[in-house]
């Protein structure tokens, strides 16, 4: 997957983790980016220590594991921040 992949995977895994968590007001596109990216790293970590495959692509699996890396990630961060 090529760097414009990543970039539109990371906005939409970043905005849709965002609405889940609750922060979708405090966060703009380049933060979405930002956290769908780390958050794919996380997920495809998470999904490949249980035996699954990580990010394949841009693909619907792809936007799923990096939402999931997403949720996790912004959550760690709400729990350090409170």
């Amino acid at each position: 997957m090529g760097l414009l992949g990543w970039i539109v995977v990371g906005a939409l895994a970043g905005w849709i983790a965002s609405m889940i968590v609750g922060k979708n007001h405090k966060m703009g596109l380049l933060a979405n980016i930002v956290v769908g990216v780390i958050g794919a790293f996380i997920g495809g970590f998470i999904v490949n220590l249980i035996g699954g495959d990580g990010i394949t692509g841009f693909n619907l699996w792809s936007i799923l594991v990096a939402t999931g890396g997403a949720v996790v990630l912004l959550t760690l961060i709400n729990m350090v921040r409170k």
